[in-house]
């Protein structure tokens, strides 16, 4: 039997380089952008450029389920996979609708899907950052970690 292994990172938000810090306060800013009438999970997500800039996203939910759109897929929409800046890293936070404690948030599959496909479509790998409200942190280098037998243009 073979394994499928990866290496991450567990650290507090604290601990992480000025730059992947911002990213997560940047994601926890896009948040409070969330739209969860149903749910009152509130997700955000901000994108880190190679040319600096910061792009954010967040859930929004619909009464005509499952209309609505995740964090990751909300701010990978709002970037131009044509440009010339690439996606460094991405950032996810969210504010559970209860007190108790709660671990960093992974992306859901389709997300997980979304993220690998602009990688692919790149040609270089994007960092995920995966925010917990007490900041903890696990961090991927690379978004085909999440993801090991994924589907992409290969198969068409």
């Amino acid at each position: 039997m073979k394994q499928f292994a990866f290496p991450y990172q567990r650290v507090l938000q604290s601990q992480l380089t000025a730059e992947a810090q911002a990213l997560l306060v940047a994601a926890g800013e896009a948040v409070e952008k969330a739209y969860a009438p149903y749910s009152k999970f509130k997700v955000g997500a901000a994108l880190l450029l190679t040319d600096g800039q910061i792009l954010r996203g967040a859930n929004h939910e619909n009464a005509a389920y499952p209309a609505g759109i995740c964090a990751e897929r909300a701010v990978l929409a709002n970037y131009d996979m044509h440009g010339q800046a690439k996606v460094k890293a991405i950032a996810i936070a969210y504010k559970p609708s209860n007190a108790s404690a709660h671990p960093p948030l992974a992306p859901c599959g389709i997300c997980r899907q979304s993220i690998l496909e602009t990688q692919l479509n790149q040609g270089s790998p994007i960092a995920v950052y995966m925010g917990a409200p007490d900041g903890e942190v696990i961090m991927v280098e690379n978004s085909s970690y999440l993801l090991p037998f994924h589907f992409s243009s290969d198969y068409l």
